[in-house]
C-alpha cells in the first residue's frame, strides 16, 4: 500500500481547480457550453426516467435536500445529453469540476438572498457520479482490465476493500508567507496524489508588509500557514479482485484507491464495492531514483456504491427471470428437485445433500428488540472417513453459493481467517485488513482439514461462528468487523478413519465449544453406498445459484405456533437423549452437547426449507423434515461409537482405574516417552492396546498427561 500517508503533501481535486484556459481546438464542447449543459441536466431531469420506480423527483430537489452533494446515475446523463455523457467519460478531470460547478450555481439560484440582495453562500457541492450500466467506452469491470490506455479516463471497478487507513486532512489550497517580506500568496494544489508547487523565489516586492526587510529575500523563503490553508479529509484504501473471480491459479490482483470528502470513511474492509474513478498515476517513492516515465496507478474515487442486498446485488433479476422463480418455487416436490441439484456428480450421500441445500439458503437473521442479533446462517461439519467426497461437497459449494471462500485447515491462520493489523511499510502506519471471514461476508467458508488447524488458531474463529462479528483489539486498533458467514466444515477422525470400536469422544476429537456451533455435524463412513458415480444429468449450476441468490434476498420466513409448540417439545427429547447417551458413557456431558444453540439450529433449519419455495411461514411440514435432517445428523453422532455400558459396566470401571494408576507409576512428573512405546509396555503387561488408547485419552482430557506431536509422544504434567 504504497501512497499511505507519505512524507510529502497529497492532494485531490476538491472542486476548487486553479483558473484554466478554456478548451479550444480540442473534443467536444467549450467550458461554458457545459456548466449550461450540466445546470439543465439538474433542473429538467427526473431521476429514474430510464428505470421503473414509481417516485419521480428532479435532481434539482434530491440537491437542495443534501446541499453538500449530489448523486447523479452517468445512465441517466446519457439519456439527456450524450456529449456531455462522452465527455465524462473521455476527460473526467476537465468535465467533474464543471459538473460541480453547475450544480453549485443550480443550489446558489435556489436559495433564498440575503437582506442585501447579494447571492446565498453556499457550499461546495460534490458530485458523486455513478453508473448502473457498464461505461460505453470499456464494459469490463474488472482489476484485470484495467490496461493503459483507460489513463485519465473513467472506469468502472467492482471488489472487496481489504484495507482501509485513517482519515487524513489534505491540502487545496496552501497559503505561503515569505519569511523576510512576511508577504503571503496562496497556491493551488493539483489534484489526485500531486503536491503543490512552492516557488524557490519570492515574486512579492509590491505587497510586502510594513517595516519589512531589503530586496532581496532569498532562496526558499516560504513557509506555509496551515491555519489559512484550504483542508478536507481524504483516506486511502485497498481494492481486491472478488474471490469468485479470480482465475485458478492466479493471485487475487490489487489496486489503491484515493477517497475524498463524502467517499471517506464510508466503508470498511470485507465490504463489496463497486467503485466509479478516475484512473491515475503518481511517482512513488521506490520510483524515486532517476526513473520519471515509470509511474504507478491508482484510483481516484469519484463514488463509492456498496452492493447492498442479504447476498450482496450482485445479479440483476429481469421481470422474466423473477416469474420463472416464482413458478419454479410453486411446483410439487421442490424440496426434492432442488436436493437432486445438489452435486449431482457425487452418487448417495441424501442427507449431506440436504444439509448442503439448507446451507446455501440460509435461515432468517432475526433483530431482537434489546438490539441483539440472532444469526440465521447454518454451519455443518462433515466428519468421517476419507475418499466420501467430503471435500467435493465443499468444492461444490464455493462454485454455486453467491459468495463464497475456500481455504485448507492446515495452511490458514487465525490472522488469515479473521483479520490481521498490518504495518505499511512506506509511512509505518498500522492498517486493518480482513481475512477469509470477513470477505465471504454474507455467503460461505469452506474450510477443509478441519481438524489439521492449531487448536489456538480454531479458536479464533468460535466468535465468528455464533455472534457474527471479529473482534479486533492489536496495536491502538479496537474495531469489530461483520462476518455474516455460514461455514462448511469437513474433518477426519483421530486415527483417519472412523473407528466403530471407540467411543463418539475419541472419534470425535474436537473441543465441546466448538461443536455446539455447528447446527448439523455428519458422521461420514466409507460403505459401498457412498461410492462415487457420475450422474446421467448434469445441473444447471448458473440457475441454481441466481436462484439461491434470489430466495436469500427476497425472503425472511418466520415460524408459526403450531411449528414452535412442535419445536419446543423435539427439544426436551433431545436433551433427555442426550442425558441418557452421557449416562451410559459414564460421562457427565454427551460427546456433542445438545443445548439451545441446537435448538436454534433446527429453527434455521425450517426457516431454510421455507426458504427454497419463497414461502413467509414455516410450518409444521417444515419443522418435521428439520427434525428428521437434525435425528440423522447430529443425533446419530451423540449416539454413535460404543458406549460405556457396552464395554462392560463397574467391573471395566475398575480396570480402567488401575490402568491409570500404572500408567502414572511408568511415568513419574515432568517425564516423557513416545506413545508406541507406553503402548508395547502395557500389553506386555496383558493390557489391551484399545483399552490404554482410551485411558490416554482419558487421562489427556483430564489434564494429567499431554499428548503431542499428533500423539505419538505422551509427556506427565501432574
Amino acid at each position: 500500500m504504497s501512497g499511505f500517508d507519505g512524507g510529502r503533501v497529497y492532494v485531490s481535486y476538491q472542486g476548487q481547480e486553479a483558473p484554466r484556459d478554456p478548451i479550444e481546438d480540442g473534443p467536444g464542447l467549450p467550458d461554458r457550453d457545459i456548466v449550461e449543459g450540466f445546470k439543465q441536466f439538474i433542473q429538467s431531469y427526473q431521476i429514474g426516467t430510464t428505470r421503473d420506480v414509481q417516485e419521480r423527483r428532479l435532481y434539482a430537489d434530491d440537491l437542495y435536500e443534501h446541499r453538500s452533494h449530489l448523486h447523479v446515475d452517468l445512465k441517466d446523463v446519457r439519456a439527456a445529453a450524450p456529449k456531455l455523457a462522452d465527455a465524462l467519460e473521455e476527460r473526467p478531470s476537465d468535465v467533474l469540476p464543471l459538473f460541480e460547478e453547475a450544480a453549485r450555481k443550480v443550489l446558489q439560484d435556489k436559495m433564498a438572498s440575503d437582506e442585501d440582495g447579494n447571492p446565498a453562500d453556499v457550499p461546495e457541492v460534490q458530485v458523486l457520479l455513478y453508473s448502473s450500466i457498464p461505461l460505453a467506452q470499456s464494459a469490463a469491470m474488472s482489476i484485470r482490465d484495467l490496461e493503459s490506455s483507460r489513463v485519465s479516463k473513467l472506469v468502472l471497478l467492482t471488489g472487496i476493500i481489504t484495507a482501509s487507513s485513517k482519515p487524513r486532512h489534505k491540502a487545496t489550497y496552501l497559503t505561503v508567507q515569505c519569511k523576510t517580506c512576511r508577504g503571503t500568496k496562496r497556491v493551488a494544489c493539483s489534484d489526485g496524489m500531486g503536491g503543490a508547487y512552492v516557488p524557490s523565489y519570492c515574486d512579492l516586492a509590491n505587497r510586502r508588509a510594513p517595516g519589512a526587510g531589503g530586496e532581496d529575500c532569498g532562496q526558499n523563503p516560504y513557509v506555509i500557514l496551515p491555519e489559512q490553508s484550504d483542508f478536507v479529509d481524504q483516506q486511502t484504501l485497498k481494492l481486491q479482485e472478488k474471490p469468485e473471480d479470480v482465475p485458478t491459479g492466479e493471485l487475487p490482483r490489487t489496486v489503491m484507491l484515493v477517497a475524498d470528502r463524502q467517499n471517506c470513511g464510508v466503508v470498511t474492509p470485507g465490504t463489496r464495492v463497486t467503485i466509479t474513478g478516475i484512473y491515475s498515476t503518481f511517482r512513488g517513492k521506490a520510483m524515486d531514483k532517476g526513473v520519471t516515465t515509470l509511474q504507478q496507478p491508482y484510483i481516484r474515487v469519484v463514488s463509492v456504491m456498496q452492493e447492498a442486498g442479504d447476498a450482496h446485488s450482485r445479479f440483476k433479476f429481469t421481470k422474466e427471470e423473477i416469474q420463472q422463480f416464482e413458478q419454479f418455487a410453486k411446483q410439487d416436490g421442490l424440496h426434492e428437485e432442488l436436493f437432486a441439484r445438489i452435486a449431482p456428480n457425487i452418487y448417495g450421500s441424501d442427507d449431506i445433500k440436504k444439509a448442503v441445500a439448507c446451507l446455501l439458503f440460509g435461515g432468517a437473521r432475526k433483530q431482537l428488540p434489546d438490539g441483539t442479533n440472532r444469526r440465521g446462517d447454518i454451519n455443518v461439519l462433515l466428519l468421517g472417513d476419507p475418499s466420501t467426497a467430503k471435500s467435493q461437497f465443499l468444492k461444490y459449494v464455493s462454485r454455486v453459493a453467491p459468495i463464497a471462500v475456500y481455504t485448507s485447515g492446515k495452511g490458514s491462520s487465525a490472522a488469515g481467517l479473521t483479520a490481521t493489523v498490518v504495518q505499511d511499510a512506506n509511512s509505518r502506519e498500522f492498517y486493518l485488513e480482513g481475512g477469509a471471514m470477513v470477505l465471504a461476508d454474507n455467503g460461505v467458508v469452506c474450510i477443509d482439514e478441519f481438524d489439521k488447524m492449531r487448536p489456538e488458531d480454531r479458536v479464533a474463529i468460535h466468535e465468528a461462528m455464533e455472534q457474527q462479528t471479529i473482534s479486533i483489539a492489536k496495536a491502538g486498533i479496537t474495531t469489530m468487523l461483520r462476518s455474516r458467514t455460514s461455514v462448511l466444515a469437513a474433518a477426519n477422525p483421530p486415527s483417519g478413519r472412523y473407528d466403530d470400536l471407540k467411543t463418539a469422544q475419541e472419534n470425535i476429537d474436537l473441543q465441546s465449544t466448538i461443536l455446539s456451533r455447528f447446527d448439523l455435524i455428519f458422521i461420514v463412513k466409507d460403505t459401498r453406498e457412498h461410492d462415487m458415480a457420475i450422474a446421467k444429468h448434469a445441473a444447471d449450476v448458473e440457475f441454481l445459484k441466481r436462484y439461491i441468490h434470489y430466495c436469500r434476498s427476497q425472503c425472511s420466513p418466520r415460524l408459526n405456533e403450531e411449528a414452535s409448540k412442535r419445536l419446543a417439545a423435539f427439544y426436551v427429547e433431545i436433551r433427555n437423549e442426550a442425558r441418557t447417551q452421557a449416562d451410559a458413557n459414564d460421562s457427565d456431558t454427551p460427546p456433542v452437547p445438545i443445548t439451545v444453540r441446537q435448538l436454534e439450529a433446527v429453527v434455521r433449519i425450517s426457516e431454510s426449507l421455507a426458504k427454497m419455495s419463497l414461502q413467509p411461514v414455516a410450518t409444521l411440514e417444515h419443522v418435521t423434515r428439520a427434525i428428521e435432517l437434525f435425528t440423522k445428523s447430529t443425533m446419530d453422532a451423540v449416539k454413535s461409537g460404543l458406549t460405556q455400558g457396552e464395554m462392560g459396566g463397574e467391573q471395566q470401571l475398575g480396570h480402567v482405574r488401575r490402568l491409570e494408576e500404572r500408567i502414572k507409576r511408568r511415568l513419574h512428573i515432568g517425564a516423557f516417552m513416545t506413545t508406541r512405546r507406553l503402548l508395547d509396555e502395557m500389553v506386555a503387561l496383558g493390557e489391551p492396546e484399545s483399552l490404554v488408547h482410551r485411558v490416554l485419552l482419558a487421562l489427556a482430557a483430564g489434564g494429567d498427561i499431554n499428548l503431542t506431536r499428533e500423539r505419538t509422544m505422551v509427556s506427565r504434567v501432574r
